[in-house]
């Protein structure tokens, strides 16, 4: 071996590469940029309804805004066992602002009700911290059920917020009838559209810096768009620790904020979830601790720096989904950015002078992409199971309902209105105790994969049966004999209807030439009208009344089938439910006629395979009521 031969580089994941200078500036500041409206806003709030001065509001945003960048800083880079090392923004979270509020209201507002507020932060982030580790175990119980439910939920339910932007005018108030402000939201998501479907590369990958920049500058053009605070800002701002006091410590105000970081410790694992599918990085219990930790820590920072509870921001996860920038260390740069917005008061007037229509039109784009990650997540799931059915309708439902309804939350008493804080919450929830509900609770015994209301077989009890119980179950899936059911039973035990389904599937083509060879001609001709025929067969045909054919129709079925027969030495085998009327299902077998006699084989057991699709569906439908009639089939293409 040659001495000159140098050593093969080793791969760095793309979520663990180290951009040019350059570049990290670019993406780290349209992360900023996405997320400042969410940055802010909770200071805002949580000032309006305290009774908190203007120069304190201005205080609270610099501080949040530097812890923020701390933060994110942690979670992205992490050391120790903190941080979940992926391209994850922290932000305050939104879980918290009611709670805070009431915290806040009921210790007599002001700076007493802050100092009340941090020091229930405090302890919430001590908290979190050190149940981390017993949260992260709980990974096995966020199937792609449970986290593409909550990443739907999540950017369903941010969409409306991005919708208010879109409304909002310079004065702050909202006017959906505003054509300028539709203008400059739709603008900027065509804009968004438009780069990324003419260029590649870099541009494409700042397309929402771009459409933000080019918003705020037709805006501030036509005069919609000021930055008359960045004259009246100071440079320099320094947050100090405890600057508004020491903390106080209240009972109460200490168990609502932990329960609200518990709350939102379920909202985090969704967002690493989301994350790592889209970065293709695995997520595994020990990630969720880290990135849990992360969080309490943040909190801890928060307090003493006078800020609040933190969490991953998932407005920044469908930035990451749209531009495809994977890399850590984008969102460690934006974290640099923020501290520095945190000490210049003046820097964070410029970004502050974006004007709403604009961020909503960018929100719109990046809050859609999360919901479309969590459509992805479900994809994974196995829909003929009705609980996995039950668990995705009701948590999107519930979420959508407390999203369009928000004052819901009002008919529970002060202390639990968290739990209806924001559709977010309590989809959350709800697919996580679902969950549980369904599958780990109760019977065990699984769904119900045949039989009738009054005498169901469960996925449990088909994984205990015996050979001659498992064959009359299933056999007559198939016409004629019982091998494939007898192979399908080889197969146990099956972890859901999808595999079960499977098993079928795969023993169908794993017959010798001349089983399956009396498989095809153990199905009747099409529009056989024979008093044995069996009634799986006859619910076949009755798709387009093939047994109750008369004139001319009759005399055309009878005239194919005769011919395919002569031709093929077999029945002419069709999926009658796939073709759309008679005539095609007759243009479809006129066609088969010019294939070879190999093919027709194969294309006959493909046939079968569709054929025992249906009547599965057909098994487990009368086993369920919950199905629907219109399923979605896994068939043999």
């Amino acid at each position: 071996m040659s001495d000159t031969m140098q050593p093969v580089k080793k791969r760095v994941h793309p979520v663990d590469e180290v951009l040019p200078p350059g570049k990290l500036a670019i993406y780290g500041f349209q992360h900023v940029l996405a997320f400042y409206a969410g940055a802010v806003i909770v200071p805002i709030l949580l000032a309006r309804s305290i009774g908190l001065n203007n120069q304190q509001l201005i205080h609270l945003i610099n501080a949040d805004l530097f812890t923020c960048g701390i933060a994110s800083i942690i979670q992205s880079v992490g050391f120790w066992k903190i941080g979940v090392r992926l391209p994850l923004l922290q932000g305050v979270t939104f879980t918290a602002v009611s709670p805070m509020i009431s915290i806040g209201v009921a210790a007599g507002g002001g700076t007493d009700g802050l100092l009340t507020i941090y020091g229930s932060v405090l302890v919430a982030g001590l908290v979190t911290f050190a149940i981390a580790p017993f949260f992260g175990k709980l990974v096995r119980f966020f199937p792609p059920v449970v986290t593409g439910s909550v990443i739907t939920v999540i950017g369903l339910a941010l969409l409306p917020v991005a919708a208010g932007d879109a409304v909002t005018g310079l004065d702050g108030k909202q006017d959906p009838t505003s054509a300028r402000n539709l203008a400059y939201a739709l603008g900027t998501v065509l804009l968004i559209v438009i780069i990324q479907r003419v260029f590649r590369g870099f541009i494409a990958t700042i397309a929402v810096l771009i459409g933000l920049v080019a918003g705020t500058a037709v805006a501030w053009l036509l005069g919609d768009a000021s930055f008359t605070d960045v004259g009246s800002s100071s440079w320099a701002g320094v947050t100090t620790p405890f600057y508004f006091g020491a903390p106080k410590f209240a009972v109460a105000a200490i168990i609502s904020m932990v329960i609200v970081m518990l709350i939102t410790a379920v909202e985090t694992t969704g967002d690493v979830f989301a994350t790592g599918e889209i970065v293709q990085k695995r997520v595994g219990s020990e990630d969720v601790t880290r990135a849990l930790r992360a969080d309490g820590l943040a909190t801890v920072i928060g307090g003493v720096f006078n800020s609040f509870p933190y969490t991953c921001f998932a407005e920044n996860v469908g930035l990451v989904r749209l531009t495809r920038i994977k890399s850590r260390y984008v969102v460690a740069a934006a974290g640099v950015f923020m501290i520095v917005l945190g000490l210049i008061p003046k820097a964070g007037a410029i970004v502050a002078g974006i004007p709403a229509p604009v961020l909503g039109g960018a929100g719109l784009a990046m809050f859609a992409t999360v919901a479309v990650v969590g459509i992805q997540t479900l994809t994974k799931v196995d829909f003929h199971d009705h609980r996995n059915v039950i668990i995705v309708a009701t948590s999107l439902g519930l979420a959508m309902f407390v999203t369009a309804q928000p004052d819901v939350a009002k008919v529970l008493p002060t202390d639990l209105q968290v739990l209806l804080g924001s559709g977010i919450t309590i989809g959350s929830i709800s697919a996580f105790v679902l969950y549980l509900v369904f599958f780990h609770l109760g019977s065990g015994l699984g769904p119900a994969v045949a039989g009738t209301p009054g005498n169901l077989i469960r996925l449990e009890q088909v994984n205990r049966m015996d050979r001659d119980e498992f064959v009359t179950t299933f056999g007559p899936l198939f016409q004629g004999p019982p091998w494939i059911a007898e192979r399908a039973y080889e197969h146990r035990p099956f972890r859901g209807t999808l595999d079960l389904r499977q098993a079928f599937q795969e023993a169908l083509f794993s017959g010798t030439e001349a089983q399956q060879h009396e498989l095809i001609n153990a199905y009747p001709r099409l529009g056989a009208d024979e008093p044995d025929l069996e009634a799986q067969s006859v619910e076949d045909q009755d798709t387009h009344h093939l047994t109750s054919l008369g004139g001319s129709n009759r005399d055309e079925l009878d005239a194919l089938t005769t011919a395919y027969e002569e031709r093929f030495g077999i029945p002419l085998i069709v999926c009658v439910r796939e073709e759309g009327s008679l005539d095609e299902l007759l243009a479809h077998g006129r066609h088969r006629l010019g294939n070879s006699p190999a093919q027709e084989h194969y294309r006959a057991m493909v046939e079968i395979g569709k054929i025992a699709g249906y009547r599965f569906d057909t098994l487990v439908a009368d086993a369920n009521p919950y199905l629907s009639a219109k399923t979605t089939h896994l068939r043999l293409q």
